[in-house]
C-alpha cells in the first residue's frame, strides 16, 4: 500500500501573490505513485484565469521594485534562508520524490533533492557575490568625451515551465537564477510531479520572499498556453520535449518574449578500441537505468569500435542481470518505474519499432515478470542498429540503449553528429588527448571525457544544447545571465 504524501503540504491550492488560494476552476489532477498506480495526492487543474492572476501578481511585484530594485545583498539574504529551509525539509522532499516521482532513494538523495539545494547554494554563495552586475565602459574620445557603465538588470516577469522527471531540480535551475536576477516569476510544474514545486511556495513564504515575486500554478496545457502568450510575461523558460518547445517558441513569438529552451537529447557515448571496457560498462548501465532512462542528457546511443562490440555486450548482459527492478521505496531497487502508463506505452511502441526495422534485442525488451502493478519496463539494449533507424534518432525517455559499431574516429564523430539533437555526449579512450580531439568535433553542449569530473558537474557549469536540444543555458553564471538585460548608461564630461 502506498503512503500518501504529508497532508500538511498545501497541495489542494495554488500560490498567488503570497497567498494560498483556490483555483478558479473545480477540476483536480491525480498525482500517482508510478510504482503502485495509487493516488497519493490531488492538485488543482489550474485554469487560464489562474495563470492570468499569477502573471498580474508577478507584474505588480516586479514593477513595484520590491524585489527587482532590492540590492544583491538583500536578495541573497532571502535566498540563503530558502537554502536553510530546504535543508531542513530535505528528508520530506526525498520521500515525496520517491513516492510521486518514482526515483530510487539514492537517486532522490543525490540528484533529485541534493543537487537543487546545491544549485541554490552555489547561486547564493558563489555566483551572486562575484558576478559583475555593473561594469565600467571604456572612455571614448571623438565627437565628444565621455564614459559610462554597463548594468545588468532583471529581465522582468518570467514564466517557468518545468518537466516531470527531475521536478525539484528542473524547477530550481529556473527559480534560482530568476530570483537572483531580481525577476518575478510564475512557476508551472509538470502535472504528474507537482508537489515539490508547491513546497517551494511554502519555503518562499516562510523565507520572507515578497508577495508576488514567486507564484506557483498547477495544471496542464491551458496554463502553459496562457503563460507563453500573455503579454505581461517577458521571458519563458521551458524544459521538456523538442516538440512542445517549438510550440512554445511559436506561441511566444507574437509578443517577442525571450525564450530559453532545454529540450531533448539522443546523446552519443563513443567508446574507442583502447578504452577500459569495465568503465564503459558502468557508463552504459548508468545511462540506461538512471531514473528508468527518464533523463534528456543520458547517453542512449552507445557507439563502440566494431572490434569491441561482442565483448561489451557480453559484459552488459552480466551486469544488467544483477540489477533489481522494483518499487523505489525498497532500498535494494536499482531501476524504478516510468512516470505513467502513457510513457510506458510510448517506450514499448518504440521498442517494437526497433524490432520492426530490423534491430535485435540483446537484453530485456519486455516488462519485469514479477511486477504486476506499476509502469515498469525492463532495461533494454539493442544491437544490429543503424544510426538511421527510428530507435537511434528518437528519444525513448525510458530504459533503452542502442549499440552502434564504428571503425574509425572520423566515423564515430559523423555518427554522433548525425542527429537533430546536441545536448550531451561522452568519449572514452586510453589516450586522453585523442579523446579530447574527438570531443572538440562533437556538436553538443556538453561532452564528458573519460567519466568527467564528478557525479553532477552541471550544478556549476553551463548546461544546454545545440540544434533541437534547445536555446540558451542553465546553471551558474550562464544561467543567471539568461534572466538579465544589458543597459548601457553613458555620460559626457559636460555638466548637462
Amino acid at each position: 500500500m502506498s503512503t500518501p504524501v504529508d497532508t500538511r503540504i498545501r497541495h489542494h491550492q495554488i500560490f498567488i501573490d503570497g497567498h494560498w488560494v483556490d483555483s478558479s476552476g473545480d477540476g483536480f489532477l491525480d498525482v500517482l505513485n508510478p510504482a503502485t498506480e495509487e493516488v497519493v495526492a490531488r492538485v488543482p487543474d489550474g485554469t487560464a484565469d489562474d495563470a492570468r492572476r499569477a502573471v498580474a501578481a508577478a507584474r505588480k511585484a516586479f514593477d513595484s521594485g520590491v524585489w527587482s530594485n532590492a540590492t544583491v545583498q538583500e536578495r541573497r539574504a532571502v535566498l540563503s534562508t530558502m537554502v536553510d529551509i530546504l535543508e531542513r525539509r530535505k528528508e520530506e522532499l526525498i520521500d515525496i520524490n520517491v513516492t510521486s516521482g518514482g526515483a530510487p532513494r539514492g537517486l532522490a538523495e543525490l540528484i533529485q533533492v541534493g543537487a537543487p539545494i546545491e544549485h541554490l547554494r552555489d547561486m547564493v554563495d558563489r555566483v551572486m557575490p562575484t558576478f559583475q552586475w555593473e561594469k565600467p565602459s571604456p572612455a571614448h574620445i571623438g565627437a565628444g568625451i565621455g564614459q559610462g557603465v554597463v548594468r545588468r538588470e532583471a529581465y522582468g516577469v518570467a514564466a517557468l515551465i518545468s518537466a516531470y522527471n527531475f521536478p525539484l531540480l528542473l524547477a530550481m535551475v529556473k527559480v534560482a537564477p530568476a530570483l537572483a536576477a531580481g525577476c518575478s516569476a510564475v512557476l508551472k510544474p509538470a502535472s504528474t510531479t507537482p508537489l515539490e514545486a508547491l513546497i517551494l511556495g511554502e519555503i518562499a513564504e516562510e523565507a520572507g520572499l515578497p508577495a508576488g515575486v514567486l507564484n506557483i500554478i498547477t495544471g496542464d496545457k491551458e496554463v502553459s498556453l496562457e503563460l507563453s502568450t500573455n503579454p505581461d510575461v517577458d521571458l519563458v523558460s521551458f524544459t521538456g520535449s523538442d516538440t512542445v518547445g517549438k510550440l512554445i517558441y511559436e506561441q511566444a513569438a507574437p509578443t517577442l518574449k525571450k525564450v530559453v529552451l532545454e529540450l531533448g537529447g539522443k546523446s552519443a557515448n563513443i567508446i574507442t578500441e583502447d578504452a577500459n571496457l569495465d568503465n564503459a560498462v558502468a557508463d552504459v548501465i548508468a545511462n540506461t537505468t538512471i531514473h528508468a532512462g527518464q533523463g534528456c542528457s543520458l547517453l542512449t546511443r552507445t557507439l563502440v569500435h566494431s572490434s569491441r562490440v561482442d565483448e561489451l555486450v557480453a559484459k552488459l548482459k552480466e551486469a544488467f542481470s544483477a540489477l533489481t527492478i522494483g518499487n523505489p521505496a525498497d532500498a535494494s531497487t536499482a531501476v524504478g518505474p516510468l512516470i505513467s502508463k502513457a510513457q510506458r506505452d510510448r517506450v514499448e511502441a518504440l521498442i517494437q519499432k526497433g524490432v520492426d526495422e530490423g534491430a535485435t534485442i540483446a537484453i530485456g525488451g519486455g516488462r519485469p515478470k514479477h511486477q504486476d502493478t506499476g509502469f515498469f519496463v525492463e532495461p533494454t539494449v539493442f544491437v544490429d542498429v543503424d544510426n538511421s533507424m527510428t530507435i537511434a534518432q528518437e528519444e525513448f525517455f525510458g530504459p533503452v540503449n542502442v549499440i552502434i559499431p564504428f571503425d574509425s574516429d572520423e566515423e564515430a564523430v559523423r555518427i554522433a553528429n548525425d542527429s537533430k539533437f546536441g545536448l550531451w555526449a561522452a568519449v572514452r579512450s586510453a589516450d586522453p588527448v585523442r579523446a579530447y580531439e574527438i570531443a572538440k568535433q562533437i556538436r553538443a553542449g556538453s561532452v564528458v571525457v573519460n567519466g568527467g569530473g564528478g557525479a553532477f558537474p552541471n550544478t556549476f557549469l553551463p548546461y544546454g544544447g545545440y540544434k533541437d536540444s534547445g536555446l540558451g543555458r542553465e546553471y551558474g553564471e550562464a544561467g543567471l545571465e539568461e534572466y538579465l538585460e544589458f543597459k548601457s548608461v553613458i555620460w559626457g564630461v559636460s555638466a548637462g
